[in-house]
């Protein structure tokens, strides 16, 4: 739990620092990068989890990786985030900070199944009709399960809504099963 109030409030000052550059898109695909690094690379979860390496080379290292490539309030914030040991925090700032920056700007994430490949035309409008029922905008997050049958069932946080035929299906079967026994 202190690990994400630690992480929230990094987030929150990454974003603040975003708004001053007016840059908040641009950040959040910096720090994502970022994450996405540590995640995947063994050699530098390594390099940055070492008690071996002090933070002033940490520093140095992140930042000749990073001067050329991000603006230098984003670079001067990931070296105060290793000078206090907190860069193995970096993928669950990243995480805060879109999820943040998503909701100060009325954005929703969807979790949305459907029975088969959608192509763009269908996650568009799919996009379009969850943002015009939600009143924000939805980036839908798409997989596919054959098991629903058709429809889509959509999950926004722990809202869940259940269009698919399958449910439709056993929905039937319950009404037809209770008019037999009355």
């Amino acid at each position: 739990m202190r690990d994400a109030t630690i992480a929230r409030n990094y987030a929150e000052a990454l974003l603040s620092l975003a708004r001053t550059a007016d840059n908040t898109a641009g950040f959040a695909s910096l720090i994502g990068a970022i994450a996405t690094a540590i995640r995947s690379d063994q050699s530098l979860r390594d390099f940055l989890e070492s008690p071996r390496v002090s933070a002033a080379r940490k520093n140095e290292v992140i930042t000749k990786a990073l001067s050329e490539h991000a603006p230098r309030p984003f670079v001067l914030f990931i070296t105060a985030v290793v000078t206090r040991r907190r860069q193995m925090l970096l993928p669950e700032i990243a995480a805060e900070y879109v999820t943040l920056l998503d909701q100060a700007e009325g954005r929703v994430h969807a979790q949305v199944t459907v029975s088969r490949e959608t192509d763009d035309a269908g996650r568009d409008a799919i996009a379009r009709e969850l943002s015009r029922a939600l009143g924000k905008e939805v980036v839908p997050h798409l997989t596919v399960n054959p098991a629903i049958l058709g429809g889509v069932v959509v999950k926004v946080g722990d809202r869940v809504m259940d269009g698919s035929v399958r449910r439709r299906l056993a929905t039937l079967r319950s009404r037809l099963r209770a008019a037999r026994a009355g």
